[in-house]
């Protein structure tokens, strides 16, 4: 192997470990029989989402999860395989994924990268089971009014009781 060779494959190792670092979640995936409309479709459904989708050699994937300090995805990088990952949105590539997979059953979810530590599969379809981001601030929203809602109730209630009774 010569020099400029080693030196790309370092400077790639490197970069796919950064990527590792810095993404809120990393769903690994074995995409093989997918069809190339459906990879299309799926790359996307994960742009439109703000999720980035690579297919990246297992070694290099192995010698980046090590940089970065990563344990537990190991396992995962066997066969063809995909990191589809973001920056900023936890739930965004398990949910993608989780859906377009109920589609197109060839793809097949091995495990993922939550927060910084290793998941299963079943960890990651049931964070893909969560809701987004805006319907968990709406859950919140919801739950924050309820107590005055129930107030303001209670109040109109005891009000028209009075009035009735006079």
């Amino acid at each position: 192997m010569t020099k400029a060779v080693l030196l790309k494959k370092q400077e790639e190792v490197s970069k796919v470990a950064e990527e590792l670092k810095s993404a809120a979640s990393v769903v690994v995936v074995d995409y093989l029989g997918l069809t190339v409309e459906e990879v299309t479709n799926l790359r996307k459904e994960l742009r439109d989402n703000g999720v980035q989708m690579k297919v990246v050699k297992n070694t290099i994937l192995r010698r980046a999860a090590a940089q970065a300090e990563i344990e537990g995805l190991d396992a995962h990088f066997v066969g063809p395989t995909a990191i589809v990952f973001s920056e900023s949105e936890v739930v965004a590539p398990a949910k993608v994924i989780a859906e377009f997979a109920k589609k197109a059953e060839k793809l097949e979810i091995k495990g993922g990268l939550i927060e910084g530590k290793a998941a299963s599969a079943e960890d990651v379809k049931a964070l893909a089971a969560l809701p987004d981001r805006d319907g968990l601030l709406s859950m919140l929203l919801s739950v924050l009014q309820a107590p005055v809602r129930n107030t303001a109730l209670a109040i109109k209630a005891v009000a028209e009781a009075k009035e009735s009774a006079a």
